[in-house]
């Protein structure tokens, strides 16, 4: 299969190409993150549910979280949290299978993700 270039517009900057092939997803870099975009994926109740399932350490699919909203929801939800850089998904089939990045935020920001969920 070939690779897809497409436009992403993004409050914070003008524009920015990402490369991506159909069995891929984009993720931000480690010097991508941004505070206020991780921050922002950590504030609503039903991401932090996610993130918090997700700090047990397994790699789980979306379907196997019971989350208080529609599916499509969910999926918004989760496209929050990777395009913030707060986890990585990784498609098999029909299937994303989700992972937190923890390594990736505690380099990046010391210290923040535990604060978060200690508090939730």
């Amino acid at each position: 299969m070939g690779v897809v270039q497409y436009q992403k517009y993004d409050d914070r900057r003008t524009s920015e190409m990402q490369t991506t092939t159909p069995d891929t997803l984009a993720h931000p870099a480690l010097e991508e993150l941004e505070l206020a975009a991780v921050l922002h994926a950590l504030s609503d109740p039903v991401r932090l549910r996610i993130v918090a399932g997700l700090a047990r350490g397994d790699e789980r699919t979306c379907a196997s979280f019971e989350l208080p909203v529609t599916k499509s929801t969910c999926t918004h939800h989760f496209k929050v949290l990777r395009e913030a850089g707060v986890i990585r998904q990784r498609p098999v089939g029909p299937a994303r299978f989700n992972t937190l990045r923890r390594e990736e935020l505690d380099a990046r920001f010391p210290g923040l993700l535990d604060a978060v969920l200690a508090s939730a």
